[in-house]
């Protein structure tokens, strides 16, 4: 795949535009821009399956895999700042 095909297969991408939180700050449920609603797990899948933008899947310290928001150097687009649904 060349550039130009990889950006646009980004751009056709869902991407994460708003989130739900649990009473301990931890993020619990995503809203895609296309409106869809995902708890964590189902969004976890699609974030591994590769059909949103912007994120990535990790495995922590204690062997869980976790989502999080690559890396850009802008932490306005961060997981944690999106706004609340």
């Amino acid at each position: 795949m060349d550039t130009t095909e990889q950006v646009q297969s980004q751009q056709s991408r869902e991407t994460f535009v708003a989130v739900q939180k649990n009473g301990d700050g931890d993020l619990t449920a995503f809203q895609t821009s296309a409106g869809r609603i995902l708890d964590y797990s189902q969004a976890l899948q699609e974030v591994q399956a590769g059909r949103i933008a912007g994120v990535n899947a990790f495995k922590g310290r204690d062997g869980e895999t976790y989502i999080r928001g690559d890396a850009d150097g802008d932490p306005a687009n961060n997981l944690d700042q999106l706004p609340r649904f």
